[in-house]
């Protein structure tokens, strides 16, 4: 008798949490989201592993700076390129900031590609 009340009430969670999954996108958004959110610094960013040699941000938390450290959709992409090609920090960060320059029409080099471009040395 333990047996099938165990199983019984096993099979009833499972059904109540399919149901409760999907239909989620009806229920969801009536749940109270927390008040409080962490808020990012650059500890944080360090945390994290943003961090190297040629990118110390330790001296931003030195100089007592009060900004609220790396931006994260940035942060999300060089993540996404870390994992994706796996590479290093400096290595995402070099090929995140060479898509963001060819997206806006400029060289890995830091020069603009537009052809009336005139640069005066």
């Amino acid at each position: 008798m333990p047996t099938v009340i165990f199983y019984s009430v096993v099979f009833v969670s499972l059904m109540v949490t399919t149901a409760l999954y999907f239909t989620r996108h009806r229920w969801l958004d009536r749940i109270p989201q927390p008040l409080y959110t962490r808020l990012q610094s650059f500890t944080h960013d360090i945390e994290e592993g943003f961090t190297s040699e040629d990118f110390d941000l330790s001296t931003n938390i030195a100089s007592g700076d009060t900004r609220a450290g790396l931006d994260e959709a940035g942060k999300a992409e060089v993540r996404k390129i870390m994992k994706a090609k796996r590479v290093g920090f400096d290595e995402a960060r070099r090929l995140y900031t060479e898509s963001k320059f060819a997206k806006n029409n400029i060289g890995p080099d830091g020069r603009p590609r537009d052809p009336k471009f005139v640069s005066f040395s």
